[in-house]
């Protein structure tokens, strides 16, 4: 009991200090809850809402979370130009004219709030509400929020689905040209080396035989004609004579000639067409010998035999003659096959590097071709997915609660601010008594001589005061506790009269720190 009568007894010596805290935050919240003016809140619900169209028959290239969607519009929406925008063509806050941008611009965020929700198996919604000052003023601020978040996010899709269109369609004209190119390269390239393509190396390969067979077939015919000629030759350097009984007995060696080239002329009639180089070759030859064995015919055989010894040696010249003409002939022939073969050669030669080459170029085409078609299929998709956010098919920001008009204030809650402050203001002037006396080392009982230095006394005594101090100090305490009570709200009174209102002094502070009553 003794305790408290001390505490209690050094509050009331601290009243003052008490008082005069107390009562100024007392004074401002109760003026602060009666002049603060009425703040009407408008609100409006939104919701993200799924495609209208399944997705697995027609998707839309646009394929943004619905959380993130909402921050987007939340971000698009809070920007600085539409804050000024919408402050200014609606005057929305008192005396804006006075107010720099940068407070416009953080009084409009302040009184507005947004707040999104959102959860598995669970709808995303965003809640967006505005406070101002008249029921009509809010309302037509949450329209222009809607009708911000409506375009932004209509354009935000279409927009999205557009780039991607556009992008798809230069990617496959991109693509289309260089497939164009490289096509018109390899055409190039094949007819540059015709003779050398890789199709065709199996025909020159068996070409290239049939000429080499050829060539041998004639090489062989020369040795035996040469080996005809010199035989001729031998047999009149040796005899001198023609031996003209041989030519006279029937058959003469051209006929047996003549027979076995056309004997070789039915074997070859059997691979080979009236074209082929080797048939006509053997029908010069047959058409030559049947030619001689005419002339020889038309000759009679007595004036032959009865001829003078120098008829012998045109008869070889002329045998001779034959042979040779046959034996230019077959190699004039030879020569032709084998520069024909060194050609035929030469493209076979050709045929890996042409290979490698054309491969490559191919190889490049099928990859161009590749990437075109899954860009045609892209396209096709994103011509699809435009379509769906043109008619808004696609995934969109819904309203399921159009912006009101507020019947009543919303705002403030005077009793809350008026108990409030005054609670505040009570335990921040017990606050200041507490570290007062905390900061203050004086000895006031007994107690304190105990504690600090050790020492009982045996006895104290009060400061006994006289009846007239006593009047004294009771009437100049009365007199402070009075001149703050009544003095501290006049004042506040009179500067909310005369210089700035309070509820202006409140908004203006709410305004500077972002927050809102």
């Amino acid at each position: 009991m003794d305790e408290l009568k001390f505490y209690l007894s050094i509050f009331m010596r601290r009243l003052p200090y008490f008082l005069v805290v107390a009562t100024i935050v007392s004074a401002i919240s109760f003026a602060v809850a009666l002049s603060l003016p009425p703040a009407y809140e408008s609100q409006m619900r939104l919701v993200v809402e799924a495609p209208q169209i399944p997705e697995d028959l027609a998707r839309s290239t646009v394929r943004t979370p619905a959380l993130e969607q909402l921050q987007i519009i939340e971000q698009r929406l809070m920007t600085r130009a539409n804050m000024l925008d919408i402050a200014r063509r609606l005057d929305v806050l008192p005396q804006a004219d006075e107010m720099s941008p940068d407070d416009i611009v953080r009084a409009m965020r302040s009184r507005t709030a947004i707040s999104t929700t959102s959860g598995r198996s669970a709808a995303t919604m965003m809640t967006v509400s505005f406070e101002a000052g008249q029921a009509r003023k809010a309302a037509d601020v949450m329209n222009e929020y809607l009708n911000i978040i409506q375009a932004t996010d209509a354009e935000f899709r279409r927009g999205r689905a557009g780039e991607t269109l556009e992008f798809f369609a230069q990617e496959v004209s991109r693509l289309g040209d260089e497939l164009s190119e490289n096509s018109a390269r390899i055409v190039a390239f094949k007819q540059e080396n015709t003779d050398a393509l890789p199709e065709s190396l199996d025909f020159r390969l068996s070409k290239r035989s049939e000429l080499r067979e050829r060539m041998v077939i004639a090489e062989r015919d020369v040795s035996r004609l040469k080996g005809q000629r010199d035989r001729l030759v031998e047999l009149y350097e040796t005899t001198g004579r023609t031996d003209l009984e041989t030519l006279q007995s029937p058959p003469s060696q051209s006929e047996l000639q003549l027979q076995q080239l056309e004997t070789e002329l039915s074997q070859a009639l059997l691979i080979f067409s009236e074209e082929n180089p080797k048939v006509k070759l053997l029908r010069g030859r047959i058409n030559i010998l049947q030619a001689e064995i005419d002339e020889s015919r038309a000759v009679p055989i007595s004036s032959t035999a009865n001829a003078d010894s120098t008829a012998a040696p045109n008869l070889i010249d002329i045998e001779i003659g034959e042979v040779d003409v046959e034996i230019a002939l077959l190699q004039e022939q030879a020569a032709a096959l084998a520069d024909e073969v060194a050609t035929i050669t030469a493209t076979i030669e050709r045929t890996p590097e042409v290979s490698v080459t054309l491969e490559e170029m191919e190889r490049n085409y099928a990859l161009i071709q590749n990437q075109y078609k899954a860009a045609e299929e892209r396209l096709a998709r994103a011509q699809t997915g435009d379509l769906i956010e043109s008619r808004s098919r696609g995934q969109r920001v819904a309203v399921i609660e159009q912006p009101n008009v507020p019947n009543s204030p919303t705002k403030p809650n005077r009793v809350l601010i008026a108990g409030g402050g005054t609670a505040f203001g009570i335990t921040l002037g017990i606050g200041l008594v507490v570290l007062i006396e905390l900061m203050k080392s004086s000895i006031r009982r007994p107690e304190d001589l105990v504690s600090r230095f050790g020492i009982s006394p045996f006895t104290t005594v009060p400061y006994i005061r006289t009846q007239q101090q006593v009047f004294v100090q009771r009437g100049i305490k009365l007199l402070m506790v009075l001149s703050i009570v009544i003095g501290i709200p006049a004042l506040i009174y009179a500067m909310h009269i005369y210089y700035l209102p309070v509820d202006l002094v409140a908004e203006k502070v709410m305004n500077r720190l972002g927050v809102r009553w």
